[in-house]
């Protein structure tokens, strides 16, 4: 079985933190292959800032360009929404049994986690790759077997920020993968 990280998210936009991330877990891991799963538009969330999910995709596509490793996943665009992780780890089970499914979060989500929907059904079948944050040790389930906290750099790199700054008229180029800061660029996006 191919062991795949999910990294879920919205994306808006993805910067070279989530991309640092990914390549850490591929490589300090025993993950094969990570996952990055675009979150849709949550409809009970103010949608002001968040581009189109299409445009969020094609974002996360030329980030990841040919890297054999890594993919990009729509699945949630298809799902009932709101999306659930726990829809979404079952779907994608059914769909690829020669696959097994790892969460990808920071310890921020970690200490969040036992309040997801069927958090333990996820925890029974699932493990957890957890990044450091400035912000969270981790909480309760720091300590539970199914979770692995991994050494991956503290990245301080916020879409929000991105936004705002791009906003402002900022240059924040480097804070992303050079096609994506081509692209938002070429469509004036977050302006």
């Amino acid at each position: 079985m191919t062991r795949t990280g999910l990294y879920f998210g919205t994306f808006n936009p993805i910067h070279i933190g989530h991309c640092v991330i990914a390549q850490h877990m591929l490589e300090f891991t025993d993950l094969e292959e990570v996952w990055f799963v675009v979150t849709p538009h949550n409809p009970h969330k103010n949608k002001s800032n968040l581009l189109d999910d299409h445009q969020r995709l094609h974002m996360v596509q030329l980030a990841v360009g040919d890297h054999y490793q890594l993919r990009v996943s729509d699945v949630e665009f298809n799902l009932p929404q709101p999306s659930y992780t726990t829809t979404t780890l079952a779907h994608l089970g059914e769909q690829h049994p020669q696959r097994s499914f790892h969460l990808i979060m920071g310890a921020d989500n970690l200490e969040s986690f036992p309040r997801w929907k069927n958090h333990q059904w996820i925890l029974q079948h699932h493990q957890l790759y957890v990044y450091p944050r400035v912000e969270s040790d981790g909480g309760p389930l720091r300590q539970h077997p199914q979770v692995h906290f991994t050494e991956a750099p503290i990245m301080q790199i916020a879409s929000t920020h991105i936004r705002q700054s791009i906003k402002a008229g900022k240059d924040v180029s480097f804070m992303l993968p050079g096609p994506v800061w081509q692209y938002i660029d070429q469509e004036l996006f977050y302006r």
